[in-house]
């Protein structure tokens, strides 16, 4: 009986295994690549050891993005000990720049008909963006390494970056740099079912006859640092971080400093996962002092506009990411360069304003007769009075005056001030 009990209850699990089939951790990485892109693969493939998996999918539809972002992706690719199958998906989609890299690090590489792979050339922000042969070199081989490890065509690859070439999925195909067509997932399964890869060294044997999807979806923190990590938010949290907390400084009391160290604590998270220029930083911190140069010396408003000037300069050439796609660079130049000029000169002047009337307010009172010059009407015994802007006032010196004495306003107490002979 116990026997009986014993084998139903295996044959049992036996069909429950069967019927459950391949499980697969399925990643889109969709639109620029960024630090939260990065975040998100890495859970993929940490969720992907928790359940098991069979195999990771890696949905590609993206125009590049972040070298930094893009180096960590491929390095969890590569490093995996499960099967990766890397996808261009669906029809339309394409897998530039950075994302050719991340296709060709797939175990397998797939694409949808009707998509494409490839111009990977780097560029580097100016007026237009221009190439530099020492990035294209660095890139082309770092892209050379990928496909030699993954035993796809390195000199087409290396063209990606070189030539700036581009293939649709059916050239790809017949060019070896991806391993299979196919225009679903449901087919990509189907073609590849039974399939042997190669697994850091292991041989492993695809079974997709049935094939459970488990779709990951963006952790919190990954949708933290998508924003962050977008240039554009990086540098806004920058400028305004900066420029509030000047502000906040010189007028303690309203938030404006706590505001502006909260803006700059995040922009820092942002720019960490960025490639930053360093004379780029230079120019950024010169403009800082040489606002608080025109604080501390007016010069009217001179200083002021340098300041403008360097900030913006700064700014604009402080991103260094050669894998964004060119297209961005423009609008990114346009949008930088615009925010940070209207910022910078709106703050400029309120800053400098708001120096200007703490300067005026500490003349109103005490303060405002120390400096004048008046004219001695009577004097005798160290006391006198005094005629200062029109006005006759007491007056106390330890100079021995006389009427018509020219003096210098000193000091003041109440209604009696104090003078020097001049």
């Amino acid at each position: 009986m116990r026997l009986r009990i014993f084998t139903i209850l295996t044959a049992l699990i036996l069909l429950i295994s069967i019927a459950k089939g391949a499980v697969v951790v399925r990643v889109d990485v969709k639109g620029e690549i960024n630090q939260g892109t990065a975040i998100l693969v890495d859970y993929a493939f940490k969720k992907a050891e928790e359940v098991h998996a069979d195999a990771i999918l890696v949905v590609i539809d993206t125009p590049g993005g972040l070298l930094s972002a893009t180096k960590e992706i491929v390095s969890d690719i590569l490093n995996s000990d499960i099967p990766v199958i890397t996808y261009v998906y669906p029809s339309g989609a394409f897998s530039a720049s950075a994302g050719s890299f991340i296709l060709i690090a797939g175990n397998i590489a797939a694409m949808a008909n009707g998509t494409s792979v490839g111009a990977a050339t780097p560029y580097v922000s100016g007026f237009p963006p221009r190439v530099e042969n020492k990035t294209v070199n660095y890139i082309a081989s770092y892209a050379k390494s990928i496909a030699e490890m993954r035993k796809r065509p390195a000199e087409i690859v290396k063209k990606f970056v070189t030539e700036g070439l581009s293939l649709s999925a059916e050239e790809a195909y017949k060019k070896g740099v991806i391993d299979v067509l196919a225009d679903s997932p449901g087919e990509l399964f189907k073609k590849i079912n039974g399939w042997t890869v190669n697994v850091k060294g292991r041989k492993i044997k695809l079974d997709f006859s049935t094939v459970e999807i488990v779709n990951v979806k963006k952790p919190l923190k990954s949708r933290i640092y998508e924003i962050l990590s977008n240039p554009m938010v990086a540098f806004v949290l920058l400028i305004l971080g900066i420029y509030c907390l000047i502000f906040g400084l010189m007028t303690p009391g309203f938030g404006m400093e706590v505001f502006g160290a909260i803006c700059l604590i995040l922009a820092l998270f942002g720019l960490g996962a960025i490639s930053i220029n360093a004379f780029a930083v230079i120019l950024i911190l010169f403009g800082i002092l040489l606002l608080v140069l025109e604080l501390l010396t007016p010069t009217l408003g001179i200083l002021g506009i340098a300041s403008i000037i360097c900030m913006t300069l700064g700014c604009i050439m402080l991103f260094k990411e050669p894998l964004m796609p060119k297209e961005f660079y423009k609008y990114f130049l346009m949008f930088v360069g615009g925010i940070t000029l209207g910022i910078a000169t709106i703050m400029t002047f309120v800053i400098i304003k708001v120096a200007q009337l703490k300067r005026m307010k500490k003349k109103v009172g005490g303060e405002a007769m120390i400096g004048e010059v008046g004219e001695i009407m009577e004097f005798k015994e160290g006391k006198g009075l005094v005629k200062v802007r029109g006005e006759i006032w007491r007056c106390v010196s330890e100079d021995d005056l006389k009427k018509g004495d020219e003096v210098v306003v000193v000091g003041r107490d109440g209604l009696t001030l104090f003078v020097k002979k001049r």
